[in-house]
């Protein structure tokens, strides 16, 4: 059995994945703001970087998998949380974690959203996320809406986990990604009860193709086949669980 780190662990996707590996009979080390093993606010990088340096402690022979769920929706007020949580803190924790990793050949899969690719984002926001410039992104963040900052973030992390897919499969190291469409979650019941996302986001949802919200359990499926040597020459691609949405969007874009 493997150990794993799961961010986000306390709710929503996270938890399910957590769950999932655990009735594996995996170890997993579970990270959030509260209700976790390791307890941090992975928006403030020097707590991110210490709980880093806990999870080494707590792993000293290496890692199998890495699946960093934490995220905020772009809902948020404070718009800087966004390319914190969503892109710098996911950055952040594979580049620490990797010599563990690599210890036991272990897998990453990132969060990203089918929205990262439904409509132009700003670039010099993305390239910023990319050169790991936070103050350049940060202070780009607050020029755009909500849904920019959002889907841009998840678009940016795609791009910066396929430019490096190549250095980290030479030391045994597999990425990928799902991109979830809309999933029952706290997060997002908070933007589908938002005066202003809210009417969208139904209407949105009404549009699956298969009819329904997916479940966070749809979404961990995704995650445990990422991580498990059934997917053992998988690295650098990006799984859509979303119910046929990017179907729809991108008919003839794959």
């Amino acid at each position: 059995m493997g150990i794993y780190v799961v961010t986000g662990a306390a709710s929503g996707i996270g938890q399910a994945v957590s769950g999932a590996l655990r009735a594996e009979g995996h170890e997993v080390i579970s990270m959030d703001l509260r209700d976790a093993d390791i307890n941090a606010d992975l928006a403030d990088s020097d707590a991110c970087a210490a709980a880093a340096v806990q999870v080494l402690e707590r792993a000293p022979d290496g890692l199998d998998g890495l699946v960093p769920c934490a995220g905020v929706g772009p809902e948020v007020p404070d718009r800087g949380l966004i390319p914190r949580v969503n892109f710098f803190a996911v950055v952040d924790l594979v580049n620490r974690l990797q010599p563990a990793l690599e210890r036991r050949r272990g897998a990453v899969v990132l969060i990203s959203s089918n929205s990262a690719q439904m409509t132009e984002y700003d670039e010099t926001y993305m390239q910023s996320l990319i050169a790991g410039d936070r103050e350049l992104a940060l202070q780009r963040v607050q020029e755009l809406e909500g849904q920019g900052a959002y889907g841009g973030s998840k678009q940016a992390i795609v791009r910066w986990m396929r430019r490096n897919t190549p250095a980290l499969a030479a030391v045994g190291v597999r990425i990928n990604a799902v991109a979830p469409g809309y999933t029952e979650t706290g997060m997002t019941a908070a933007g589908r009860d938002h005066p202003e996302y809210g009417p969208a986001i139904r209407e949105f949802l009404a549009s699956v193709p298969l009819g329904r919200a997916g479940l966070p359990e749809d979404q961990a499926n995704a995650v445990l086949f990422l991580l498990s040597e059934r997917a053992s020459f998988i690295t650098g691609s990006v799984l859509f669980v979303d119910g046929g949405h990017d179907a729809v969007f991108r008919p003839d874009r794959f």
